[in-house]
C-alpha cells in the first residue's frame, strides 16, 4: 500500500482542532505488552473484564485490524482553567474529575477523527478505522511511540506542552505513514504523582493497582466500595485527579481552548445534599451529555453517600437517612455506613486534630 504525506495530515488535524498529532507503526513495543500481561495476571484490573477478554487485540494492533500499517495518534487538551483539586477543601460539595465536568469527550473527538480519516482516504487512498477509548487499543503506549508524550509513573500520558491533560484518539490506517520518533521518558526522579494518591494505588512506579484507584472505585466498580478505602475517597464522587494534578509538567499547560471542554459551573462543586436527592430521572436530566451519566444513578448516589459520610457534618444525617430504604441495596448499605461514620466521627472528633475531612497528606 502506498504511503501518505505526514505533514499534510498533521496540518489538517491541527485545523480540525487537535492539539497534538503523531504517527507510529501499527505495532506495540514489547514493554507495553509485558506491562499489560503483568497487570492482568495480578488481577489489578478488578471488574474491568473487557481488558482481559480482548487482551490479544489490545496487545497487537494488527490483531484488531489486520490491514493496519500505521497509527495516527491525536491529542486534545482538556487542561482546566480552575484548580482541579480546589473542591477537596469543601467536604460538603462533591468533587468530579476534570474530564467529566463538561461534554462527553467521546462524541467530540470521534467526530473529528472521522473528518480526519475521510481526509486521509480521499487524499491518499487506503482504508482507515477510528477509535476513542472504548475499543481494545493501548492508546497511551501508541501515543508515546508517536511522540505525543510519555507514560508517566502514574501510568498516564504526560506531554511537555499539555501536562497530564490530554484526551487521546487514534486512526488506524492501511497506509504506510512515516513514523515520528518515540518520546523519551522525562519523569526523572520525581515521584509526586505516586505520593499524591490517597489510596496508595501504585505498588511501584509505572504500575497501577486499579482495585485501589479512586477513579476505578467510583466509576467502574459495580458493588459496595471496600469499607477500608472509603475514608480516603473524601468528597471524590466521580473519578480522581490527584496524581494527574501533582505532575510538575502541568505548569506548561494552558487551559483548553475548546469551548465544549470547559467546565460546566454546576459540575465544579455541586452540593452533596442536592446530589443525594436525585432519582433516576433527575440524575439523567442533570448529567445529560456528561460522562457521569454512564455509571447510572445507583452507583453515583453510592459515591455521594460515601462522601457525605466523610464530611463530619451531622446536619447531613437526615439526607443519608432518606436513602436507608432505597430499592438499590448498595445505595441502602452506603446510607447506613454514612450515618454510622458521621455519628462515630463526631463522637471521636477530639482524636482527629485539625485535619479537615476529605484532605489527604502527600505521602
Amino acid at each position: 500500500m502506498a504511503g501518505a504525506d505526514a505533514a499534510a495530515i498533521r496540518a489538517k488535524a491541527l485545523t480540525l482542532g487537535f492539539d497534538a498529532v503523531g504517527f507510529a507503526p501499527a505495532a506495540l513495543a514489547p514493554v507495553a505488552r509485558t506491562r499489560l500481561q503483568a497487570f492482568l495476571q495480578a488481577g489489578q484490573h478488578g471488574a474491568m473484564s473487557w481488558l482481559a477478554d480482548r487482551a490479544g487485540q489490545r496487545s497487537h494492533p494488527q490483531s484488531l485490524w489486520p490491514e493496519a500499517r500505521s497509527v495516527v495518534c491525536l491529542g486534545l487538551s482538556y487542561a482546566p482553567a480552575e484548580d482541579p483539586l480546589a473542591t477537596l477543601a469543601h467536604p460538603a460539595r462533591g468533587n468530579i474529575s476534570v474530564y467529566a465536568r463538561h461534554r462527553d469527550y467521546h462524541d467530540l473527538i470521534k467526530g473529528r477523527l472521522k473528518h480526519l480519516a475521510q481526509f486521509i482516504v480521499s487524499r491518499f487512498g487506503g482504508a482507515a478505522k477510528v477509535f476513542v477509548d472504548t475499543a481494545p487499543v493501548m492508546e497511551k503506549p501508541l501515543a508515546q511511540q508517536a511522540g505525543l508524550g510519555w507514560q508517566g509513573k502514574h501510568t498516564n500520558l504526560v506531554s511537555r506542552r499539555h501536562g497530564s491533560w490530554l484526551f487521546l484518539g487514534e486512526i488506524y490506517s492501511s497506509l504506510e505513514i512515516p513514523p515520528d520518533a518515540p518520546h523519551a521518558d522525562r519523569c526523572g526522579s520525581c515521584t509526586r504523582c505516586l505520593a499524591a494518591c490517597p489510596t496508595n494505588a501504585f505498588p511501584a512506579p509505572y504500575r497501577l493497582d486499579a482495585t485501589r484507584c479512586i477513579a476505578y472505585l467510583t466509576i467502574e466498580h459495580p458493588g459496595p466500595i471496600p469499607p477500608e478505602l472509603r475514608p480516603a475517597l473524601g468528597n471524590r464522587i466521580y473519578g480522581c485527579d490527584d496524581c494527574l494534578a501533582a505532575c510538575p509538567w502541568n505548569r506548561f499547560a494552558a487551559a483548553t481552548r475548546e469551548a465544549k471542554l470547559q467546565a460546566r459551573p454546576d459540575l465544579i462543586a455541586p452540593p452533596l445534599a442536592d446530589l443525594a436527592a436525585l432519582d433516576d430521572a433527575a440524575f439523567r436530566a442533570r448529567f445529560a451529555g456528561s460522562p457521569v451519566k454512564r455509571i447510572g444513578r445507583h452507583r453515583f448516589v453510592r459515591n455521594v453517600l460515601i462522601a457525605i459520610g466523610n464530611t463530619g457534618d451531622l446536619s447531613l444525617v437526615p439526607v443519608a437517612a432518606h436513602l436507608l430504604l432505597d430499592p438499590d441495596p448498595v445505595v441502602a448499605e452506603a446510607a447506613t455506613w454514612a450515618i454510622e461514620r458521621l455519628r462515630g466521627r463526631n463522637a471521636n472528633d477530639h482524636t482527629h486534630g485539625d485535619r479537615q475531612p476529605g484532605q489527604h497528606r502527600h505521602r
